[in-house]
């Protein structure tokens, strides 16, 4: 099951996640977007938790990015591999409770608004859902890195680096580590497995136009 989990699975997951986005941009282009429910209920505490959530997970993104596929042939040029795992713990701490309580104010707006809840597709709960799971399963292993060594940061970063360079062995890097790091990791394999089938889809289309673009288009009600 531990070969599946994290040998065979993050393979089917990066195809379904490509394939899938290629056949949605190919034949559903005009669901190819956000789906914002602004118009619908906007307050200051909307405003509050989608900033909050897309600051966050753009940070976090990006931390995981180069903190799992930078190799220790690198980084400890500049750091030691304590010190990154510190790096780590802060700066997931900070950027992943600004995306908490970025999320939760979604998540309630979701479940709790009429107009919302109405207009929602069941996907759209789903990764909502799915991505609350996620962050919470995140900063919990905050704690386990606490307690710990910089073994289990470096296994995952093993793994990780072993999966996308294809070697066969990657999924023993994690056999050993804790349950919760396991159960985060398969969250967001999972992720990559519905991006393709919910509006997650438009973070492949960023508004780079804005910055230079000398007007914009403002929906009122």
């Amino acid at each position: 099951m531990t070969q599946f989990a994290f040998g065979v699975f993050p393979y089917l997951a990066g195809t379904i996640f490509l394939l899938g986005c290629l056949l949605r941009y190919d034949r559903g282009q005009y669901t190819w977007r956000a789906m914002s429910s602004q118009i619908l209920h906007k307050t200051p505490a909307f405003r509050w938790g989608s900033n909050l959530f897309h600051v966050g997970i753009l940070l976090l993104f990006f931390g995981h990015l180069f903190g799992l596929l930078v190799p220790k042939e690198i980084y400890t040029l500049f750091i030691t591999t304590e010190q990154k795992q510190w790096i780590a713990i802060v700066a997931g701490g900070i950027f992943g409770t600004m995306c908490l309580v970025g999320i939760s104010i979604l998540l309630w707006r979701r479940l709790f608004i009429p107009a919302v809840r109405a207009n929602s597709a069941p996907a759209d709960t789903f990764i909502i859902v799915l991505l609350f799971l996620q962050l919470l399963t995140g900063l919990y292993t905050i704690f386990h890195s606490i307690d710990h060594g910089a073994g289990t940061m470096v296994a995952l970063a093993n793994w990780a680096q072993h999966i996308v360079t294809f070697q066969h062995d990657a999924w023993m890097f994690v056999t050993e580590v804790h349950w919760a790091y396991k159960l985060h990791i398969g969250l967001g394999m999972l992720m990559f497995a519905s991006f393709p089938f919910t509006r997650l889809i438009h973070i492949w289309s960023w508004p780079f136009t804005y910055l230079w673009r000398n007007y914009q288009v403002v929906r009122v009600k």
